[in-house]
């Protein structure tokens, strides 16, 4: 990968991994919002909007950054598997992708009886919320976002023994 390309897809990457933590910001507002509210015009709303963020802002911006990050783990020095710190951000950006796709479905459910005109405000407040999921979430998000800064030291048995020859 060329300099400019590198800078280019890390540009792509870094907006899309922001972006992704911004868009989990505005869910976790709906989220606070439907465990704290009890009007039922707010809940249905706050449901319907968590679902709408978590399809279609949420859900692509994490793919898009899963991927732009393999691309750039794949195509720089740094390898997929040469930096501890690479592989744990990997990892750890599989499992949130894993957990928010498995999550949209609880998602869904949720906005399908906000969206039900038949549904009670007792039917809305007994949903419940996904404020553990949202802020897990948003930790291991912040997890990965440190350890790409700061890069700790430690390489991988294949690292080492690609970089002595």
């Amino acid at each position: 990968m060329t300099a400019r390309v590198r800078k280019l897809a890390l540009a792509v990457h870094i907006t899309l991994s922001v972006g992704w933590i911004g868009a989990v910001a505005a869910y976790i507002a709906l989220d606070v919002a439907a465990a704290t509210g009890h009007e039922p015009q707010a809940l249905r709303s706050a449901y319907l909007g968590m679902d709408h963020i978590a399809r279609h802002v949420i859900v692509p911006l994490a793919l898009a950054s899963l991927l732009t990050g393999l691309i750039m783990s794949l195509g720089t020095s740094w390898g997929l598997i040469r930096h501890y710190w690479v592989v744990i951000s990997f990892v750890l950006t599989l499992i949130a992708v894993g957990v928010l796709v498995a999550e949209t479905r609880v998602i869904r459910s949720f906005a399908d009886v906000a969206a039900d005109p038949e549904a009670s405000g007792a039917d809305l407040r007994a949903l419940g919320n996904t404020l553990p999921h949202s802020i897990g979430g948003t930790l291991v998000l912040l997890v990965v976002l440190v350890l790409n800064i700061y890069k700790p030291q430690g390489m991988t048995r294949y690292g080492r023994r690609t970089l002595r020859g």
